[in-house]
């Protein structure tokens, strides 16, 4: 990890004077805007996912890149934290707390798809509007 953050900041101090070295040095020297704009982006389509479809599989897809998009942001934060503190006391910080956020989608994953193997095998559908169990 130290290896890639001393490579990162080598390259942020080169000034290009190519086309080639600026396109190298636009490839390696990503910044906080690009994580939040492809978080932004998954996101989105997560959210778009779960309200649009149908399939309870496509909705926990879904909900799957949500999730993703929040480790996104949380390993880039803690980037970003760590390269604007000096002193920073954990830098793995917000890997922490992505691991622990793929732990709870697995544990999600694997109780919803419990649950709609168990819903299939009785109703035969998994549709969404097919799931009224709990209504009166």
């Amino acid at each position: 990890m130290s290896l890639l953050i001393n490579f990162l900041l080598q390259t942020q101090e080169v000034v290009p004077t190519s086309v080639t070295e600026r396109l190298t040095q636009g490839l390696f020297n990503v910044n906080i805007n690009n994580f939040l704009v492809l978080s932004v982006l998954l996101f989105t389509i997560g959210v778009a996912g779960v309200l649009t479809r149908r399939n309870v599989i496509v909705i926990f897809m879904s909900i799957e890149l949500i999730l993703n998009a929040v480790n996104i942001n949380l390993v880039a934060f803690s980037r970003y934290w760590f390269l604007q503190t000096p002193n920073a006391s954990n830098i793995y910080l917000g890997e922490i707390f992505t691991l622990f956020v793929i732990v709870i989608a697995a544990a999600e994953a694997v109780i919803g798809l419990g649950i709609v193997i168990a819903f299939y095998r009785n109703r035969e559908t998994i549709s969404v509007d097919e799931i009224d169990l709990l209504k009166l």
